[in-house]
């Protein structure tokens, strides 16, 4: 199957991108340059793609000629500004990129005839949060305290309006909560920060120890991504979907980075370092995948403490000098061993037209 991917630069777009390739599939991709020393640099994934496209999702017209050219059958939409701090910092192009670059996403998939079905990707932190213990479900209300939050609740309410005033590609929208994984290396992320930290002996200093997220193995993440889009092209509703863990996965941040620690030995350490003058962040954050499991047949294989195992295994191992596409490789290996019945691994095959 030929597929674009825009965004397949970054952390999750790089993984995608060797999960569908090495799934045998003609994977393209849209993207700004790569971060140095991230997933796809290391492990060399501009070699295994068919069109590698340096574009930035705010340019419309070249965004519609780039997407035309690669002549996609599925776009999996991952471009975005991700960071809550970045934020921040510049409001105007998060603001820009997640909303703006959305909407263009959606016009280009109107005038690209090649598409079957388009997976939008927002996050969990679209929702309205009123610190509700139990996970949000996908008709729970839409907010966003920060920018980037608010950003993907608009981009989220864009794709869903889009789909019901121009009805044409079956386009889904897909929610995921806070994902770890070997080879991020985007600031203010707690793993990259620990990880950067144990490499030089440093003490970690964490903002918000005492946070709940729903934490999730980029790989199970990626999953659901995959078999909802089979699921469109099969015919399958589409709406707003949740892939989240089960409430395992359901963590402090005090508790994923002692696990860190644990796993990587050593120095490892951190610091408790709340009493600092920090931007808001939600306190607690939880999400509902109920409706994936159950109409999907998704849902999580790595449990929490396998999905820190893994995360710092990766790192551990490139740190020695392995090799990161082999490492990556490895574990998409493993992944697909855990559970071979699993819907993602048959969602894009034998798909007719």
């Amino acid at each position: 199957m030929r597929i674009l991917i825009t965004g397949h630069t970054g952390f999750k777009g790089s993984w995608l991108s060797l999960m569908l390739a090495s799934g045998g599939h003609e994977v393209s991709g849209i993207a700004l340059d790569p971060l140095a020393g991230g997933l796809y640099e290391a492990a060399r994934v501009g070699e295994l793609l068919h069109h590698d496209v340096r574009l930035d999702i705010r340019d419309a017209a070249g965004l519609r000629d780039a997407m035309s050219d690669c002549d996609p059958e599925l776009v999996l939409h991952l471009a975005a500004q991700p960071l809550v701090r970045e934020s921040y910092a510049d409001p105007r192009t998060t603001i820009e990129t997640n909303v703006l670059g959305t909407l263009n996403v959606l016009e280009a998939l109107v005038a690209a005839p090649s598409v079957r079905a388009a997976v939008i990707v927002t996050t969990d932190k679209v929702y309205r949060n009123v610190g509700r213990l139990d996970g949000y479900a996908e008709d729970a209300a839409l907010g966003g305290h920060d920018p980037y939050s608010s950003s993907k609740a608009m981009a989220d309410i864009l794709t869903e309006s889009w789909v019901a005033s121009f009805p044409g590609v079956p386009t889904a929208v897909a929610r995921a909560g806070n994902v770890i994984g070997g080879g991020d290396v985007s600031k203010d992320r707690l793993m990259v920060d620990l990880v950067a930290g144990f490499v030089e002996a440093d003490p970690v200093a964490i903002r918000y120890p005492d946070a709940v997220r729903p934490w999730q193995h980029v790989l199970d993440c990626l999953s659901g991504y995959i078999t909802l889009a089979g699921s469109l092209l099969r015919g399958g509703e589409a709406g707003a979907w949740n892939f989240g863990p089960d409430p395992d996965g359901f963590q402090t941040v005090r508790e994923i980075a002692d696990a860190a620690v644990a796993q990587w030995g050593g120095t490892a350490h951190w610091v408790d370092d709340s009493a600092g003058t920090h931007p808001h962040e939600a306190a607690l954050l939880t999400l509902d995948p109920a409706k994936a499991q159950r109409e999907l047949g998704w849902r999580n294989k790595i449990p929490f403490p396998e999905s820190v195992a893994w995360t710092i295994d990766w790192y551990k191992a490139v740190a020695n000098g392995a090799d990161a596409r082999t490492v990556t490789l490895g574990q998409l290996d493993r992944f697909a061993e855990l559970a071979p019945d699993a819907p993602w691994l048959q969602a894009l095959s034998n798909v007719s037209r």
